[in-house]
């Protein structure tokens, strides 16, 4: 039977290596060349000068912004996805599973769409002001606050899944036991219930985190171009007249240490995977 699932994995592990690692690899190259849409093929050569643009005030800000707003949108996520999770936990819900597809049922849809749909409900001139007579949000279109709002409305789901699967697997004995060695149901959840699902917490910050830190429709739509992130540099880089695939790539394989970074994280908290869905 291990044969048997072994030769069924072939497929995929050609498709990985397709499509992620050789493209890696090219990024790589790239990031250390002087290749861009300027440069002949046979005029391409190691160089490390375009690196400058790590110590540029417009990288540095976009940086800044976007970790910014990703550990933001991490603790709100986390604080407001656990109060989810808990709460779906602990509900008497016999199929469960109807909640968590209700959860999740926005990521079924385009993010671009919903994106803009965010941006029309926070417009000045938007469909609720049409059928309510006011807007609930007023015009905070353009606004930082408008972009958070964005960001926890499409990432939430990426940290209710994993705190709940992590809760899941709480024997219900050891509840029981910590009551009935006196705590009580709030010492009982910091003491027992918040410690084992820890590992449901380091996910979901991860899932979060990462792709609101190398996002950029969120920003573009919902902050309508007002403040840079660094998926905002990286798009312009590889979509202005002149396509700087050099910078671009380096921009990205910062980007990836970051996230090789997280899965080392995660591979500590979380060996065998358990709360990834």
């Amino acid at each position: 039977m291990g044969k048997t699932f072994k030769v069924l994995a072939i497929p995929y592990q050609i498709w990985l290596y397709i499509l992620v690692f050789i493209p890696l690899l090219a990024m790589l190259g790239i990031a250390l060349s002087n290749y861009d849409s300027s440069v002949d093929l046979n005029q391409i050569n190691v160089s490390l000068f375009h690196w400058r643009i790590l110590a540029q005030s417009q990288n540095l800000i976009a940086f800044r912004n976007s970790v910014v707003f990703a550990t933001m949108t991490t603790a709100i996520s986390l604080v407001l996805g656990y109060f989810v999770a808990y709460h779906i936990f602990q509900s008497k819900f016999k199929n469960k599973f109807i909640i968590l597809t209700i959860v999740i049922l926005p990521m079924w849809s385009n993010l671009i769409l919903r994106v803009e749909a965010l941006t029309n409900i926070m417009s000045e001139n938007n469909i609720l002001k049409s059928i309510l007579g006011f807007s609930p949000f007023g015009n905070i279109a353009g606004t930082p606050l408008a972009i958070l709002i964005g960001l926890v409305f499409t990432y939430l789901p990426f940290m209710i899944l994993p705190v709940y699967t992590a809760l899941e697997k709480i024997d219900y004995a050891l509840q029981e036991a910590a009551l009935d060695l006196g705590l009580t149901p709030m010492k009982k959840f910091w003491k027992v219930i918040f410690p084992l699902s820890f590992k449901g917490v380091v996910t979901g910050s991860i899932m979060v985190f990462l792709p609101t830190l190398s996002g950029f429709a969120i920003p573009k739509f919902l902050g309508k171009g007002r403040y840079l992130f660094i998926g905002n540099v990286i798009e312009n880089k590889l979509l202005s007249s002149t396509i700087f695939y050099n910078h671009g790539s380096l921009l990205a394989v910062v980007i990836l240490i970051f996230i090789l970074g997280s899965i080392l994280l995660l591979t500590r908290f979380d060996k065998e995977g358990e709360t990834l869905l």
